[in-house]
């Protein structure tokens, strides 16, 4: 039996869609558009459009999955402290992951959340930035729930149900999620580099040697971490640092 959803977000408003192109598309509508509460989320139970990150769709299958939103209103974060946003959020993901499905799940940089060499969700952050001042942001995370056939993608992502046998109440998880982002986001507020500390912790491959992709290149490298600024520093190769997009993982 799930717990209490709701426990940590009383009164903040999570509001469900039937179908919707992104539900990163409808969050920045509506904070263009009107007043939104921090913390307000939006569940699609059907997206047509789903994003990731560089621009590739993010296919899930109606009902069966995690396709949620959340606006997050920014306070005393620099736009340079961008990452840190981006593993609070990444972390919160595996904390619902790694609840359910026990072990064997990380965080894949930049963040992605993976259980052993298989995608269980992704993360995709956009802002609201004037000028030097970053007002807010939403939160996309997909995570793959009760879905238990991913066509092409078979043998590369993976779902709760796949790891645990079960099925799970989409919905419930969720609010749980939503839950976890606020904590996770509270965290930030007050100590970003627990954050850090704490994603490193649960990064993929830490301390192992992996392949990795620079333009038409593929070299090994032992990861190490990732730093403030969202380089991945490696150690065993020509390069130390990378920042997001420079190489491709090879899995």
């Amino acid at each position: 039996m799930l717990p209490d959803s709701n426990i940590h977000t009383p009164g903040i408003p999570f509001i469900e869609l039937l179908t919707v192109d992104s539900t990163n598309n409808y969050a920045m509508a509506q904070l263009q558009s009107g007043e939104v509460q921090h913390g307000t989320a939006w569940f699609a139970h059907s997206q047509t459009a789903g994003k990731g990150q560089r621009g590739r769709q993010w296919h899930a299958q109606p009902g069966q999955n995690i396709t949620m939103s959340a606006a997050l209103h920014i306070n005393g974060l620099a736009v340079s402290e961008q990452f840190y946003l981006s593993a609070a959020i990444a972390l919160a993901a595996h904390d619902l992951f790694s609840r359910y499905a026990i072990s064997e799940s990380c965080v894949k940089w930049p963040n992605d959340i993976y259980w052993n060499d298989r995608k269980a969700g992704g993360i995709l952050i956009e802002n609201i930035i004037r000028g030097n001042n970053w007002q807010w942001a939403v939160a996309g995370t997909g995570i793959n729930i009760n879905q238990s056939a991913f066509g092409d993608n078979a043998g590369r992502a993976v779902s709760l149900k796949q790891i645990t046998g079960k099925n799970f109440e989409v919905i419930a998880l969720a609010k749980e999620l939503r839950g976890y982002e606020i904590e996770r986001y509270n965290q930030l507020l007050g100590d970003k580099e627990s954050i850090l500390n704490d994603y490193n912790k649960m990064l993929y491959k830490k301390d192992k040697n992996v392949r990795l992709r620079k333009e038409n290149i593929v070299f090994e490298a032992v990861v190490k971490e990732v730093l403030a600024d969202g380089r991945l520093r490696v150690e065993g190769a020509a390069w130390e640092y990378f920042n997001f997009g420079e190489v491709e993982w090879v899995i």
